[in-house]
């Protein structure tokens, strides 16, 4: 375990706050399976917005789907007209950016939003494409030997996981 100590509730807030400013009435919310859709799932509830957020996986666009095969997939969501959509894209924690590039490729599958928009509770750098958040929470710096990831209790209360890989 790193000494890395996170407030994945109070970086929540942020996020929240942050969201308010980016999203209108129209936004649709679509959480990254798994942290990005627990976020989208609370986002929507205390922003007090009608219906389901949306929920999308990587999983078959991954550009290393033959070494992961459907091992931490989802199922991708979208209750709603991608066509014209203006669509928030949630996440945990941005890295690579191979995992949104693959979260792209699988919506517009379904259809050609108007507009698509990132944010995350932490960009912890280390891009290998170019891709950045609108909003982020916190950035911070970890070694690639060490993976970030968002934890959720009973209660749905947030914490980071630090692991050593």
């Amino acid at each position: 375990m790193s000494s890395l100590t996170l407030n994945a509730e109070a970086l929540y807030q942020d996020l929240l706050a942050g969201v308010r400013r980016m999203s209108h009435a129209q936004t649709r919310l679509v959480g990254i399976t798994s942290g990005g859709a627990w976020l989208a799932e609370r986002l929507q509830r205390d922003l007090g917005l009608a219906g389901e957020p949306g929920q999308v996986s990587s999983t078959m666009h991954r550009d290393d789907f033959a070494q992961r095969g459907l091992s931490r997939g989802g199922q991708t969501l979208l209750p709603f007209e991608v066509d014209g959509a203006d669509i928030l894209v949630l996440d945990d924690v941005l890295y690579t950016g191979r995992t949104l590039r693959a979260v792209l490729n699988e919506i517009f599958d379904y259809g050609r939003p108007r507009l698509v928009q990132l944010a995350v509770l932490v960009d912890r750098g280390g891009r290998q494409l170019p891709v950045q958040a609108d909003f982020a929470a916190a950035r911070v710096s970890l070694p690639d030997t060490q993976t970030l990831s968002l934890a959720r209790d009973e209660a749905g209360a947030f914490s980071f996981q630090v692991q050593t890989r």
